[in-house]
């Protein structure tokens, strides 16, 4: 029998399970959410999906459609960019604050989300390493000790994680990690200065250029 301090209620259950599958990319940009099929495929009332999908919208997920469905959101190229902006500004600021305050049971989780995205990239599994991926990059904000900047984070982790998904080089990215790794755990602002603009950049042209792709009718 569950403990009382594990009960989680149907709608953040339901919640999570759809907001991973738009993350993870199993319900694509324009599909119907619809309370009535999505209550009766995840075993639910139409309530707790009523809830889930509230939450979704406000966290940029999903766009509401009139009386009871929704859809996945559709990104534009511009909705990227913005994106991107905004991320550019947080995640540099996010890792020179990281590489001057890490502790070392941070710097430990830091080090399990690096191992943990390269096993799963070596093992060609796409969805566990991008969660690791996006997993090392909240780890990064936590580590810069600024209750602020992880407010905003939280704000908009949801588009974030989506948005740190758009992308297929997944030993790449993993590479990457470990150098913006090291760069932390030793100290060189400098360096993790460098490496961070290079991830971004990356990070950038790879979401546009997945985008354009996903554009392209043929």
């Amino acid at each position: 029998m569950a403990a009382a301090g594990d009960f989680t209620p149907e709608s953040e259950r339901v919640t999570r399970q759809l907001r991973d599958e738009i993350v993870d990319g199993a319900r694509r940009p324009g599909s119907r959410l619809v309370e009535r099929d999505l209550a009766e495929a995840l075993g639910v009332s139409r309530l707790p999906v009523r809830e889930a999908l509230r939450t979704l919208v406000s966290e940029g997920l999903v766009t509401p459609r009139p009386r009871s469905w929704a859809v996945v959101r559709e990104f534009t190229a511009s909705d990227i960019a913005d994106l991107d902006e905004v991320r550019s500004g947080l995640e540099t600021l996010a890792f020179r604050l990281a590489a001057q305050r890490h502790t070392r049971p941070g710097l430990e989780r830091l080090r399990a989300t690096v191992d943990a995205e390269t096993a799963a990239a070596r093992a060609g599994d796409a969805v566990g390493a991008r969660r690791a991926a996006a997993d090392f990059h909240e780890t990064v904000i936590s580590l810069a000790a600024n209750e602020l900047l992880n407010e905003l984070e939280h704000v908009l982790r949801s588009r974030l994680r989506w948005l740190m998904g758009q992308h297929d080089d997944l030993l790449g990215v993993a590479r990457e990690h470990e150098a913006l790794y090291r760069a932390i755990a030793e100290r060189d602002v400098e360096r993790v200065q460098e490496l961070v603009l290079e991830h971004l950049a990356t990070s950038r042209s790879t979401a546009l250029g997945h985008h354009a792709r996903s554009q392209d009718p043929a």
